[in-house]
């Protein structure tokens, strides 16, 4: 089961450069001029999680796998997008396919560094690159809801169900407002999300500050968060050149060069982390001796639906999931201290996956 978040802004604001910190490598060519990045390029990134170093601790495991997220650096957008302008068209088409939006904000001042609009002002970049996002999704509902409409009246189910979602999701698009803020019922929110409309993924704001100001923010990164916490948007503060620059450090020498400047974590940790919590996803783990793994799920998942993260079969022929909470598996030191304390469970097909649980999955095939 993969998970993606789409890397998106205008161009030169540092979303080719988050990229290659993100994945540790130079995959995507960052260069100082627009379109540098055309088709997407896609990366896996490790989840960091201590808790899986200690589970392995315990179990003395020989082997230890993170989960991971997949991050796609998309081409920059330019105002007139929505009507083909720039890359537009592609741009869109590529966002589509994303489960969430990290909206990269030029927080930076550089005379080298070429801004599209030729100043730096994160909060109308974020309007501009909102406003096209707005006018995408209106576009194609105005132009989907007439053949509904006809479609509904002629007896079609499966139209009559959507159109009134259409029309719910238009009222709020003319209104000015993404498509998220549409109030839409849990019986109509399969028919929502079929919809594909890029206004209502969830979106984080990454905010690009330069290297001094990595650890404290700046002016323009303040105006963007309070932008982001009026959109009700979660908004990370990062230096993507200190970013790139721990990336190809080795890995003992990466926290005290973070401390030097005045940083507990490396703010590709944060992303990550916002990541994760706006995909809504939570963990589980399978420990043994070869291998401590953690694995990612919906929050909401079955037992089941986690059992075929790790094989389809697993799925198909699910009988029982042996299932120890983290924090049992810790305290008792592992799967027969909780098994002799009875926090060992078997849970069913119901059962709702929790976060940091240790599963051991019966299964038939």
């Amino acid at each position: 089961m993969g998970f993606n978040c789409g890397i998106v802004g205008l161009p030169n604001v540092g979303k080719s450069t988050l990229f290659n910190a993100l994945t540790a490598t130079q995959a995507a060519q960052a260069a100082n001029y627009p379109f540098c990045t055309i088709e997407p390029n896609v990366g896996r990134v490790a989840v960091p999680d201590p808790r899986l170093d200690t589970l392995a601790g315990i179990a003395t495991s020989a082997k230890i796998v993170a989960t991971q997220l997949e991050f796609v650096d998309i081409a920059g957008l330019v105002k007139g997008a929505s009507k083909g302008e720039g890359l537009g068209n592609q741009f869109l088409a590529n966002i589509r396919e994303v489960d969430a939006i990290a909206h990269v904000l030029r927080c930076f001042e550089d005379g080298d560094v070429t801004h599209v609009s030729g100043k730096v002002d994160p909060v109308s970049d974020a309007e501009v690159v909102e406003t096209e996002l707005m006018l995408a999704d209106l576009d194609s509902l105005e132009k989907r809801l007439p053949n509904l409409e006809k479609r509904a009246k002629g007896g079609d189910k499966e139209a009559a169900a959507e159109a009134p979602v259409v029309k719910k999701a238009l009222d709020v698009l003319r209104d000015g407002k993404p498509a998220r803020a549409a109030q839409i019922t849990e019986d109509e929110q399969l028919v929502f999300q079929r919809l594909q409309l890029i206004t209502s993924k969830p979106m984080m704001y990454v905010l690009n500050v330069e290297e001094g100001s990595a650890a404290t923010g700046n002016a323009h990164s303040a105006a963007a968060e309070a932008f982001a916490k009026s959109r009700g948007m979660p908004s990370v503060v990062i230096s993507a050149a200190i970013e790139a620059e721990v990336a190809q450090l080795p890995a003992e020498d990466q926290a005290e060069y973070l401390s030097s400047l005045g940083l507990k974590e490396t703010g590709l940790a944060r992303v990550v982390h916002a990541g994760y919590q706006l995909l809504d996803l939570v963990t589980f783990f399978t420990v043994g001796p070869k291998e401590a793994r953690a694995w990612t799920v919906r929050r909401e998942a079955r037992a089941p639906e986690a059992a075929g993260v790790i094989h389809t079969d697993f799925e198909k022929g699910f009988i029982r999931a042996e299932t120890i909470a983290y924090g049992d598996y810790v305290s008792l030191k592992g799967e027969a201290g909780a098994r002799d304390a009875g926090k060992l469970r078997l849970e069913g097909k119901e059962y709702m996956v929790q976060d940091g649980d240790v599963f051991h999955f019966r299964f038939n095939v």
